[in-house]
């Protein structure tokens, strides 16, 4: 089983405790818990990739200047 369906069974089951261990809504609870961590995933990779992609930005534009100053 893959970390990722872990955390999903993990937070599907925290979520049916939380509504009162009702039987008859898992599909609901897995769907939302689903949806919890995919967002927190990639949100984490779109952070990443922003600070990447800013770090570049700053790089391209330092360089542009020095040439322009040559």
């Amino acid at each position: 089983m893959s970390d990722l369906e872990q955390a999903i069974r993990e937070r599907a089951y925290q979520l049916w405790m939380d509504g009162g261990a009702e039987h008859g809504h898992a599909e609901r609870h897995w769907l939302e818990a689903q949806r919890e961590i995919l967002a927190t995933s990639l949100g984490a990779v779109a952070r990443v990739s922003t600070a990447n992609s800013g770090k570049s930005k700053t790089k391209s534009a330092a360089s542009r200047k020095k040439r322009r100053a040559a």
